[in-house]
């Protein structure tokens, strides 16, 4: 069942309707008892899988698995940013495939997600940090994805709202114009549509509760609407990964923290890039409806809480209204917060197990939304030809016994 196209005309047909004759945006099927694919989590990274299995490897009988609605867990809980400046080679690879993806997604998708590449500006506060920014953009040319530094005065000209004295000055910093913003919604629901349209099965309120494992395979998967049986099962649970695993018997090197987000009221356009300061820990962009969206530090307790502490809530603001003084005026909306599924080399996991039919896409940390893109097309890949894609190569299981760690914990913006 082809997904019906949206244009200009069909919007002004349906205007005249009121609204009120659009075809449902995907099927909510009932499950079956047997799937070649099931895949548990029901966010980003697990609708992208399924589609990209269904339109790239003609794999359809797939099943997505979700305890609550598509999208409601950290898919429809983060800042939206898109960006590959990362350090090391085997980083910026993947996620600068994930950016080029984004790039093109809404033509591929036939949904607007509203991607904005208003360009991600990261800002040092002594000369020491500006050493490291001046090493750190040089290291993302030289894996061939753009970067510029910029002096005081341009970032001063780039951001003419930035208290420059604030009490750590601003003494430069660096910019990936080709970074940005999209609607975190629009794309869950966009890869939603097309994956359901190629014949996946897209189940909401459905519950894993355990899976039956025997010669080191999962057989089945207990659920809320029944028992399961597939071929190859995906988990994509993000902070719930460690859970999850441990009903096949494996133990995952993450753990769960909560990262916090707010939102101010809407206002009209006056902040057009997202910037960055790791010193004092705020970032901050505004989105297609006007909000001033926050973002900070995760907390230093390991949660399953949906919610952020106070202490940090109040860090993030404080930094907020001291770089930027003009949004100290405007009311809080609401916050909220991401279960992070935090490795200990702040890299992703992705890939095989050592239980042999079970993938996992795990690890994302800070960065899961901006790697939803190439993370389901990569695992996608690994999924059907039973061997890891290249580009996930470095972010095995097996690199913590090796010793192969990629540590990304300052590029994803993470004391550690």
């Amino acid at each position: 069942m082809a997904a019906p196209r949206y244009s200009a005309l069909s919007l002004l047909r349906h205007a005249l309707s009121g609204h009120r004759r659009w075809p449902r945006t995907w099927r909510d099927a009932e499950p079956k008892a047997h799937y070649d694919v099931v895949i548990i989590g029901g966010g980003g990274h697990g609708l992208a899988t399924a589609y990209y299995l269904a339109t790239r490897h003609g794999i359809r009988n797939v099943a997505v698995l979700e305890k609550d609605w598509l999208g409601g867990g950290n898919s429809g809980r983060n800042t939206q940013v898109s960006r590959s400046n990362y350090f090391y080679p085997e980083s910026g690879a993947f996620y600068e495939r994930s950016l080029t993806l984004f790039e093109g997604l809404a033509a591929e998708l036939d949904f607007n997600i509203m991607f904005s590449q208003r360009g991600i500006l990261s800002i040092c506060h002594s000369a020491h940090e500006m050493d490291i920014y001046r090493r750190w953009a040089n290291a993302i040319r030289m894996n061939g994805i753009d970067s510029r530094l910029l002096s005081r005065d341009e970032i001063k000209q780039r951001v003419p709202q930035l208290n420059l004295d604030c009490r750590f000055p601003v003494c430069g910093g660096f910019v990936q114009e080709r970074g940005g913003i999209s609607r975190h919604d629009a794309v869950a629901w966009a890869y939603a549509r097309k994956a359901s349209a190629a014949g996946v099965d897209l189940v909401q309120r459905c519950e894993v509760l355990g899976m039956e494992s025997s010669d080191s395979r999962v057989a089945a998967v207990e659920t809320s609407r029944g028992r399961i049986t597939a071929d190859r099962f995906v988990l994509c649970v993000a902070g719930h990964s460690s859970q999850l695993a441990a009903m096949a018997g494996l133990r995952l090197p993450v753990t769960s923290i909560a990262l916090q987000a707010m939102v101010t009221e809407p206002v009209r356009p006056v902040f057009d890039t997202v910037m960055l300061s790791a010193r004092i820990h705020v970032y901050v962009s505004q989105s297609d409806r006007g909000e001033i969206v926050i973002g900070g530090g995760a907390d230093l307790y390991n949660s399953y809480a949906q919610r952020g502490s106070l202490d940090t809530h109040l860090d993030t603001l404080s930094a907020l209204t001291e770089l930027l003084p003009m949004f100290s005026r405007l009311r809080m909306m609401r916050h909220w917060a991401g279960v992070c599924d935090m490795a200990y080399d702040v890299s992703p996991i992705v890939g095989q197990t050592p239980v042999e039919n079970l993938y996992v896409s795990t690890g994302w940390g800070t960065g899961g939304y901006k790697a939803v893109p190439a993370g389901g097309e990569t695992l996608a890949w690994t999924v059907a030809h039973g061997r890891v894609h290249d580009l996930l190569r470095p972010f095995q299981l097996d690199r913590f016994a090796s010793g192969r760690l990629v540590d990304e914990g300052a590029a994803s913006g993470v004391a550690h």
